[in-house]
């Protein structure tokens, strides 16, 4: 029949048309006045009259609030997270970075003399603008020191401030993703929501300790209950 193919073409444009979308307006989406009170946390009646101008341009329509991405746990931002206190600056990340993009420079720091002593930072630069986020360097850290992220939000306009200084990695929130850190899940840390691990807590990022022969036993035997 003449035309077949067109109908059918037609027919899975209105099917999807009538579809629920997936398109996640990030960062902003538009609510109507129902969404701008319950993100303020009020009824309709309460934020139309506490935010007349914010509720009028609700009713139009034309209000808008943040909208978050849904992220897992294991998502490798274009961020890192370092842990000052246990690294020793033996650049095994720089080593083994592919790229070559990480430049660390050290000097003898007088810590832990006896056991070898440790090195002090003066220079630990990433420059996130060549990165891949293979995450290599956080694979070759023998301490844990060295995360990646969790965040995204670093785009700019300017190259040279995609490189994250040590300054920089002193300053951010410490909230690692759980990439090729099995210890997180174990614990079911998660970087989006609950507390940040941060400098006197870092601790609780803890080494991922090669289980003893009895505990792999009873994981073994638990796992066939």
């Amino acid at each position: 029949m003449p035309g077949q193919g067109l109908l059918k073409g037609l027919g899975i444009t209105m099917r999807n048309f009538v579809r629920p979308t997936h398109t996640v307006q990030y960062p902003d989406r538009k609510v109507g006045l129902l969404g701008a009170a319950k993100h303020a946390g009020q009824n309709p009646l309460k934020f139309l009259r506490e935010n007349p101008r914010e509720g009028i341009k609700a009713l139009l329509y034309m209000a808008t609030v943040p909208e978050k991405v849904e992220q897992a746990t294991r998502f490798r931002g274009n961020e890192f997270t370092w842990y000052e206190t246990r690294c020793t600056g033996c650049a095994s990340c720089a080593k083994y970075c592919p790229l070559g993009i990480i430049k660390i420079v050290t000097h003898p720091g007088g810590i832990d003399v006896q056991e070898g002593e440790s090195y002090a930072i003066d220079v630990f630069d990433i420059d996130t603008g060549r990165c891949m986020f293979c995450g290599l360097c956080v694979e070759a850290c023998p301490y844990d020191a060295l995360h990646m992220g969790s965040q995204f939000e670093r785009g700019n306009y300017v190259r040279n401030d995609l490189v994250i200084d040590v300054d920089e990695l002193r300053g951010n929130l410490k909230r690692p993703s759980s990439w090729y850190r099995p210890q997180f899940e174990e614990r079911e840390f998660n970087p989006f929501k609950g507390k940040t691990i941060d400098e006197e807590d870092h601790h609780d990022a803890g080494r991922h300790e090669q289980p003893s022969p009895d505990e792999l036993k009873q994981r073994w035997v638990d796992e066939r209950k």
